[in-house]
């Protein structure tokens, strides 16, 4: 948060039965917000907590951890204690799940009409029961071009922006208008919407910043890898001028000449003159080991 002083969500109280990745981070941006973030969990834990305990404690610092088998009536009955004090509820079931468990919208909206309930699924609409996980929600978008996983989880913490912006959605209209809303938020929407630069072009190989552009590239230097990002001319042209490139204008940058000439000259440098060359020509690069 870039003002931890502000916290837009102080008062709010949040109620979570999500396990796993992004129900769990979305609360921990909430609870950085100022929301008071309760988290309802199985007898046998969060999965999260088994095979990445570190991940676990730092999503749910400050949350106040409660455990309860809510297929019991002792699990429902503390469920709907909790219900009755929280202004969002976060799911992360299947809605098949949620009916069986007693958390379908409509019962929930009688028993409690101020609440509003946030569904977390892997699908919208029909295929919110079907079975996925973030691989399958970016590889269905295009975002998994080769053999290898990608470098992160994108669906998933994008999934958890998404619900962290619905909170506040739901608790704007819970102030404006006193009752709450019910919102589906399908982490392969998550997916499809970090896929947009692709779809447009921008990051396929013939766009300017999928490698076509020369001052937008990762290229190999003498001891490493250097992230070059020179995409405004400003920056082009500096790149250039440190290359030795006579030409910098915009079609110039996607002549392959000029690619092999700027590629050439950083084979040369180390990462440190590299560092220090963009710190004396106002370069935006990173260098890499």
């Amino acid at each position: 948060m870039t003002n931890p002083s502000f916290k837009p969500l102080r008062g709010l109280r949040l109620l979570s039965l999500a396990l796993n990745l992004p129900g769990p981070a979305a609360l921990m941006r909430c609870r950085q917000m100022g929301a008071r973030c309760v988290k309802l969990e199985p007898p046998s834990g969060d999965p999260m907590s088994q095979y990445n305990p570190s991940a676990y404690a730092h999503m749910h610092e400050g949350v106040r951890l409660l455990t309860a088998d809510l297929k019991t009536e002792a699990g429902q009955k503390l469920l709907h204690r909790e219900l009755a004090k929280a202004d969002v509820l976060i799911t992360s079931f299947r809605p098949s799940a949620n009916e069986k468990l007693g958390l379908g919208w409509k019962k929930l909206h009688r028993l409690y009409p101020s609440l509003s309930q946030l569904a977390i699924v892997g699908g919208p609409g029909e295929r919110a029961e079907e079975p996925g996980h973030d691989l399958t929600y970016l590889a269905d978008m295009g975002l998994v071009p080769g053999l290898e996983l990608p470098a992160t989880l994108y669906a998933d913490m994008g999934g958890s922006l998404m619900v962290s912006e619905a909170v506040l959605q739901a608790t704007l209209n819970q102030r404006l208008k006193g009752w709450g809303v019910f919102m589906q938020l399908a982490l392969s929407e998550a997916a499809a919407y970090l896929a947009l630069p692709r779809q447009w072009g921008l990051t396929q190989p013939a766009g300017s910043v999928g490698g076509a552009h020369a001052g937008y590239r990762v290229y190999p230097c003498k001891n490493g890898r250097v992230a070059v990002a020179a995409l405004e001319p400003h920056f082009a042209a500096a790149l250039c001028a440190a290359a030795g490139v006579g030409a910098s204008d915009a079609r110039a940058m996607f002549a392959p000449a000029t690619r092999q000439a700027i590629a050439d000259f950083l084979l040369t440098q180390t990462r440190g003159q590299l560092d220090q060359l963009a710190k004396a020509k106002d370069i935006p690069l990173y260098t890499m080991a």
